[in-house]
């Protein structure tokens, strides 16, 4: 498909799931050889009818250069004209209108004799008139392009993804716990951490906007860590879809056997990435079974600085931060007992343990993270960003890599590099309401 017709559909991507119905479309879809009985087939396979319509456009982009005015026809044969017109307004070198009338033959006519006019048959003038609507086919039939859309149109192709997604449709959408770390203990040894309350306001921001009950505990000790997700994992989740968590700290790399890091209480004691987690997994907090808990965690990895490599001059220049920039770690310290291996096991009779998690870290395990005492750090500000942006178009895990990307362009005091990433064991797209 073309890449202006892509961004039509992702543009009005909302209005598309929302009010098509995508069960009227499937037989039209495959008599014009958009897809094959086995791709509706998967679509058919999503929960709701939401899921389903956004399979559908979503596959639609993979599908060819015929595949929108084809979608556009089908969206007025099947009564979607508020939707084709929509689609058509972006899109104006696609044309709707009713085919040139085919000449057919027909007897020969024979005029009728005179008759009184109350005995020639009533006509049925109640019927609706019908016009076939036709696409213009913009390429002739011996064009390359044309070509390729006849292999399109084969059956028997495998479908890009057939993956489902989750349920993200309750409102509230479910919890998100902010901890946010600013002014530590003189004796932790730690700096204060100037610019956090930015980030925690555009996170706090962003995430009621996603349709989250947010909830902000600042500065708290090693306990009072564990006690508010210890309280957060003692909700009743049964009415909600998804569970979040973030928090703001300085970090650390410790020795672990799943997810990597901890993070500082304001004492200078240390919580495990891994304990974290934990609270929320299958076995410790029931109502979020097969549910997505999200963890964001803006803290250094590590206290290794990375100081990137050479890139050709043709690729995306880095962007330069000033002398504001600090990092959110302590020198590198790791121990075989900074982490209790006693963990009971999750859920194993219906899911894996970290089934339904996905981490996202702001810098590479064992490597520092960088923050602007006036703007914040650059994953947060980006994060925000890119979710306001994407949140209505795109899934979770594809935004997080439009995070990376950017994040890696940044450079601080034109010499220091970040790498975010995440452990990512979500077992399907997950998209945030808007």
């Amino acid at each position: 498909m073309e890449q202006r017709h892509k961004k039509i559909l992702r543009r009005n991507r909302v209005n598309l799931v929302t009010k098509m119905d995508p069960t009227e479309m499937y037989d039209r879809l495959i008599e014009k050889g958009v897809f094959t009985k086995c791709m509706i087939d998967e679509i058919k396979q999503a929960e709701t009818r939401r899921d389903r319509a956004r399979e559908l456009v979503r596959d639609l982009e993979t599908r060819g250069n015929l595949a929108f005015p084809l979608f556009l026809e089908c969206l007025v044969e099947t009564g979607h004209h508020s939707l084709a017109e929509l689609l058509q307004n972006g899109a104006p070198t696609v044309v709707l209108q009713p085919p040139t009338p085919v000449e057919t033959a027909r007897p020969a006519l024979r005029p009728l004799p005179v008759s009184n006019p109350m005995d020639i048959p009533k006509q049925n003038i109640d019927a609706p008139l019908i016009y076939p609507v036709k696409m213009e086919d913009p390429f002739p039939s011996s064009s390359p392009e044309n070509e390729a859309i006849k292999a399109m149109r084969q059956p028997g192709r495998v479908r890009r993804d057939s993956i489902q997604t989750y349920k993200m449709d309750a409102n509230p959408c479910g919890h998100c716990l902010i901890i946010n770390n600013v002014e530590f203990d003189a004796q932790s040894g730690l700096s204060n951490r100037k610019g956090s309350n930015i980030d925690c306001d555009k996170l706090e921001s962003r995430f009621q906007a996603l349709k989250f009950i947010v909830e902000v505990k600042s500065n708290l000790t090693q306990r009072r860590i564990k006690h508010e997700l210890s309280a957060l994992r003692n909700k009743d989740h049964s009415a909600y879809d998804c569970c979040v968590v973030i928090i703001l700290s300085h970090g650390n790399e410790v020795s672990h056997n799943r997810f990597p890091g901890a993070v500082f209480g304001v004492d200078g004691q240390q919580v495990p990435v891994q304990h974290i987690t934990n609270y929320l997994n299958g076995q410790h907090c029931p109502s979020l079974q097969g549910k997505p808990k999200l963890f964001f965690i803006q803290a250094c990895g590590g206290g290794e600085k990375d100081t990137g490599f050479e890139i050709s001059p043709d690729e995306t220049g880095p962007s330069s931060f000033g002398a504001d920039d600090e990092m959110d770690a302590i020198p590198l310290s790791s121990s075989s007992d900074s982490l209790s291996m006693s963990d009971e096991p999750d859920a194993r009779a219906t899911l894996p343990t970290p089934s339904d998690i996905l981490v996202s870290y702001s810098t590479f395990p064992g490597y520092v993270s960088w923050r602007d005492t006036q703007s914040g750090s650059w994953y947060v500000e980006i994060l925000d960003r890119i979710l306001e942006e994407n949140a209505s178009t795109d899934d979770l895990v594809t935004m997080l890599m439009m995070v990376n990307n950017e994040v890696s362009q940044n450079s601080a005091k034109g010499l220091y590099k970040q790498m975010p990433g995440s452990f990512n064991f979500l077992r399907k797209l997950l998209y945030f309401q808007t």
